[in-house]
């Protein structure tokens, strides 16, 4: 007989605006929401807990992070192990931690995460990319680059940038007119603000209606086209998040008879080889997303039509989109497709928002308002992905082999296409985006695209009246374009023909 993993304790904390005198930093949330798994765990573990596993905090910088929070709930686990950066991270450890101990390498596995990034001083000084304020300069691992030098110089770094352009090739694909399609995204958005005003751990409880989203307003401003400031992730929060896992023998001893239990039954994970956007053939598809999602349900032995609800990682509007067409979703499916609200009511907390959607789940299946739930979650610009189904009734899957197997052999999808550094003469577009200045006034735009020798350019285009209203009202893709190279800037210039 297989081991069965269970989520035996789930805890979530919430560090609001009002808090002034007991604020805690990212250690201290952690411990706190790791406290609270413990009592929903129904006995004391921490204290003798086996391994701490935690999510990479980016708005405070920890050197050991896990080894430090075993120290601050008075642990002394066998195993410490702190994530890389990236939004898959918190559903790809509980992949690792349920494998290691279905091996039998360690019994109960606390996973915890945290961020302080709620500015509590007026005029707080802003860095150029917020998101990454707590690392140091000496932080050099790879997992922090998000874009290639050529998209850096083009302006495309933040995720701000890049899911945009994935919203124009989606909103082009559609075949709809723009107002058509912002009110399709704003209905989604909508219902994900509704979920977060009745989540008592949201950030935001306001409830906004399509058109409040998708209106440009000086409290609505537009960020990168087509995407406003309520369809971006709500970054500037304090949340903190934890789960305990172990064997469903250990935590039947302890188990609150009013609860029922929350198995983990599959898990999965793959990384696109085309990691940058420049890379990449396709911005309307995810293979890897695709692909962790169909692992995890293989190795769950249930089918997509049998999941109760979902918590589809929205970071944007696009993140869902591509998801539900990736698995063949409508989004007019009955069923929800975040149980928190999302990245941009409940809050963004950086790599850590999948284990609060994990937390929410759990907590929603062991109160029998569902049966089972499946949680995806994604790194950078669609390129690492990692998937997680729970549920009240247990299945005979051996999850010893799946980790290794999943981290052994992570890529997949096409090879990187070819790429054009520096183009002159004509080529088409692929997808594009224009950026904004805080004053509302348009900055720049970046194009991506194809020159008549099939190669992949990025470039920016003028930003006079006529280019950019060109760009914001008609869906430019599969357009000719002129580019020339900038010798004295070191940039492509493109220009609508």
């Amino acid at each position: 007989m297989h081991k069965r993993i269970v989520v035996s304790g789930w805890g979530q904390v919430s560090q609001g605006k009002e808090v002034i005198d007991t604020i805690q930093d990212p250690l201290g949330l952690m411990a706190q929401a790791a406290v609270r798994a413990q009592e929903k765990n129904g006995f004391d573990i921490l204290e003798k807990i086996d391994g701490i596993m935690t999510v990479m905090t980016m708005s405070h910088y920890y050197p050991d992070a896990a080894r430090q929070l075993a120290q601050k709930i008075k642990a002394t686990p066998r195993f410490t192990h702190t994530s890389g950066i990236g939004g898959e991270s918190p559903q790809n450890l509980i992949n690792k931690a349920s494998g290691m101990i279905a091996r039998g390498e360690l019994e109960t596995i606390l996973i915890a995460g945290a961020e302080t990034y709620c500015p509590r001083i007026k005029n707080p000084a802003r860095t150029d990319n917020a998101l990454f304020q707590g690392l140091p300069e000496s932080y050099k691992d790879d997992d922090i680059i998000g874009a290639t030098e050529l998209e850096l110089r083009h302006g495309m770094s933040q995720p701000i940038h890049g899911f945009p352009l994935f919203e124009t090739a989606l909103w082009a694909e559609s075949g709809l007119d723009l107002d058509a399609y912002l009110m399709k995204l704003g209905k989604l958005w909508s219902q994900h603000s509704l979920i977060a005003a009745n989540h008592p751990d949201a950030w935001s409880k306001k409830r906004y209606s399509a058109a409040e989203i998708i209106k440009i307003t000086p409290s609505n401003r537009m960020i990168a086209f087509p995407y406003p400031k309520r369809m971006n992730p709500f970054v500037t929060v304090d949340l903190g998040a934890a789960i305990i896992l172990m064997t469903e023998e250990k935590a039947q001893r302890h188990r609150h008879k009013k609860s029922r239990s929350v198995y983990f039954v599959g898990g999965g994970y793959a990384k696109d080889r085309q990691r940058f956007m420049v890379e990449k053939s396709s911005f309307t598809n995810s293979p890897p997303l695709k692909a962790a999602v169909e692992k995890a349900l293989q190795r769950s032995a249930l089918s997509l039509e049998e999941i109760e609800a979902f918590d589809i990682y929205s970071c944007f509007p696009c993140a869902v989109g591509m998801a539900l067409k990736m698995l063949g979703l409508k989004q007019s499916d009955p069923r929800p497709f975040t149980v928190t609200g999302g990245l941009g009511f409940f809050g963004g907390p950086g790599n850590n928002y999948s284990l609060h959607a994990v937390a929410t789940m759990v907590e929603m299946i062991a109160e029998g308002k569902i049966n089972n739930g499946l949680v995806t979650a994604l790194g950078w610009f669609m390129h690492k992905h990692a998937a997680g189904i729970y549920s009240a009734f247990p299945t005979d899957t051996d999850l010893r082999q799946h980790d290794l197997d999943d981290a052994k052999a992570p890529l997949i999808g096409s090879q990187p296409v070819p790429i054009a550094g520096k183009v002159t003469g004509k080529g088409y577009i692929e997808t594009y985006t224009v950026i904004y200045k805080k004053d509302g006034t348009p900055d720049y735009s970046v194009i991506y695209g194809k020159t008549e020798k099939d190669l992949r350019f990025i470039a920016n285009s003028n930003t006079d009246l006529e280019t950019i209203t060109a760009l914001t009202t008609q869906n430019q893709v599969g357009k000719a374009v002129q580019f020339r190279f900038d010798n004295q800037e070191k940039l492509n210039v493109a220009y609508l023909l």
